[in-house]
């Protein structure tokens, strides 16, 4: 005998003519009634003992046809690829419904012959005991059940039968009727009697055997990472919750939720570079919005008093593990709040999300494939003073922000070995300095507030106890991501313009996140703007973290990818 090949002792009467298998057929096995002792050369990395397993059979793979091949196959055996959709005549029950009616209320090795079923699917796995008998699983909208195809229980011809067992292959739809019952090791079963259908075939190999683990072959391919890959399809429906959830929480607080422009023909509303096109029919450039948060407020001042958008953004800038170019937000704007009703309603807010999209306050998080850390959302959240902190990180005061201390700024980035990229403004080396000393000791929740005003260009001032004036704003920290980004917005049209004013000079000298003048926009707040709060979430940021994602890839249906050349096609095979 061989020591590379396993060693079956099996009963004569299952059948089974080859006493040796593969380490690949050895992964096959599943539970049946009857057992079997298997033994393996200690040389195998499968084992290295004698093992207990019960055996089903061994998962026949037939090898793949062409797609061309395999459609003609098809149709000279008498079966069309892609029928015309007919609802059968036995009433179509979804598997999710059936798994919850009988999952728990049949015993086992017993069927329910008082009702057919019949169910629609994607074979997910086909297992063949002998010619007479095969199992098949099916999936359907993430819920399994299997199949019996049993000669005997089948009401159609023996040709019928034939062509079925043969033709019917792991990735193909299917509609069937049976029986619903369960094997006598307790396996929730549809036995099919009647009708076993194709209704679209997969053409292609689907490597839920290796796997697809690569990311540039998971992300190029996403439709087939959802099929590998339980768990991304499962992150999206997370995500539906979470957005479900936003909108219930402010719908039931009377905001009214509204679509505002994605183009126009200049971006504000926050610091970010924009990405720009041009309108054929207008013959004029447009940009594609970096926030809807001027449109927003121009709608308070017109009279809707609480109103928000979930929509997307744009912003023409990097690609990392939490930034997207094209991303989810969820802004609102509240009339006659303030800074104080944002950080109750945000812990609020957390809080309850992650009860109702996890079940837990408290949500595991992978911060390192060495640390895993449980993330508290229970009201209060940490707060951590910005200029304050600073200060004692860098163990000097901060000088005069409003007088343009560039060079002081980079001599305590210097003395502290930070490095800022060009072009070197006031608010870009505060923000490096934020990320280096006070950003990565927030990982459970934690506001930072306190902003300097050259930072927060559409923020109110507000004057503290110690006689500092700082931005009535704060951002919200979870995992090291900014989720949330909050203000008391300024509603004074002179202080507006004079700051749209700085920024545009920070622009000109070649900062091109900077905001422009909004001209149309100072002019709607001479109308009047009553006090507003305003708030901002990251929502795919948000998801990344309820599903412990650690890129944000994992949690759009279809992130941005770099174009392929064409000498180097990616593909997925298994």
């Amino acid at each position: 005998m061989s020591s590379s090949r396993a060693l079956l002792r099996v009963p004569k009467q299952w059948g089974i003519h080859n006493t040796f298998f593969s380490p690949s057929q050895f992964n096959s096995l599943r539970h049946v009634s009857t057992s079997a002792s298997i033994r393996i050369p200690a040389s195998r990395v499968l084992a290295k003992r004698a093992v207990q397993v019960r055996l089903l059979s061994t998962a026949v793979e037939p090898i793949p046809l062409k797609p061309a091949a395999r459609l003609e196959e098809l149709r000279r055996v008498g079966l069309t690829p892609y029928p015309r959709y007919q609802p059968p005549s036995i009433p179509l029950a979804p598997i999710r419904d059936l798994v919850a009616q009988y999952q728990d209320t049949m015993e086992n090795g017993t069927k329910v012959l008082t009702k057919k079923y019949s169910i629609c699917g994607r074979i997910y796995s086909k297992r063949e005991s002998s010619s007479k008998l095969i199992w098949f699983d099916l999936i359907q909208d993430g819920h399994a059940i299997q199949a019996v195809f049993n000669r005997k229980a089948y009401s159609g011809s023996d040709e019928e039968f034939e062509i079925a067992a043969k033709s019917l292959n792991r990735g193909d739809f299917v509609q069937l009727s049976g029986y619903v019952g369960k094997t006598k090791t307790g396996q929730l079963s549809v036995f099919i009697t009647d009708g076993f259908e194709l209704l679209a075939p997969c053409l292609h190999p689907i490597p839920t055997r290796t796997g697809l683990m690569d990311p540039e072959k998971r992300f190029r391919n996403r439709h087939l990472d959802f099929l590998v890959n339980r768990e991304g399809l499962e992150n999206l429906r997370k995500r539906s919750r979470v957005i479900k959830f936003i909108r219930q929480y402010l719908d039931s607080r009377h905001f009214l939720e509204v679509e505002t422009p994605i183009l126009s023909t200049q971006a504000g509303g926050a610091n970010a570079k924009p990405f720009v096109t041009h309108a054929n029919a207008l013959d004029m450039e447009m940009h594609m919005r970096v926030a809807p948060e001027l449109f927003l407020k121009q709608l308070v001042i017109g009279g809707a008093d609480r109103v928000y958008e979930l929509g997307k953004q744009f912003r023409n800038e990097g690609i990392d593990a939490d930034h997207n170019p094209e991303f989810t937000t969820c802004e609102f704007y509240q009339a006659y709040a303030n800074l104080d009703s944002l950080f109750e309603m945000t812990e609020d807010m957390l809080q309850e999300m992650a009860k109702s999209v996890t079940g837990s306050s408290t949500v595991p998080y992978k911060m390192s494939n060495e640390e895993t850390v449980n993330l508290s959302f229970k009201k209060p959240f940490r707060k951590i003073n910005i200029m304050e902190t600073l200060e004692e990180k860098i163990g000097a005061p901060l000088p005069d922000l409003d007088n343009e201390p560039i060079a002081e700024l980079l001599k305590l980035c210097k003395e502290n070995k930070v490095f800022v990229s060009a072009p070197h403004t006031v608010p870009r080396i505060i923000d490096k300095l934020i990320s280096t000393f006070i950003e990565p000791e927030c990982t459970q929740p934690t506001f930072l507030w306190g902003h300097p005003l050259i930072m927060s260009p559409l923020a109110k001032d507000i004057k503290l106890d110690s006689g500092r004036t700082v931005a009535g704003r704060f951002e919200l920290f979870v995992a090291g991501k900014e989720i949330v980004n909050a203000y008391e917005e300024l509603n004074d049209p002179v202080q507006q313009k004079e700051r749209f004013t700085k920024q545009q000079t920070d622009k000109e000298n070649g900062d091109e996140e900077a905001q422009p003048m909004d001209q149309a926009f100072c002019t709607a707040l001479e109308y009047g703007l009553p006090p507003t709060a305003g708030w901002g979430m990251g929502v795919d940021r948000v998801c990344q973290i309820l599903t412990g994602s650690s890129h944000i890839r994992d949690v759009l249906a279809f992130p941005t990818m770099r174009t392929l050349k064409p000498s180097s096609p990616t593909t997925a095979k298994e």
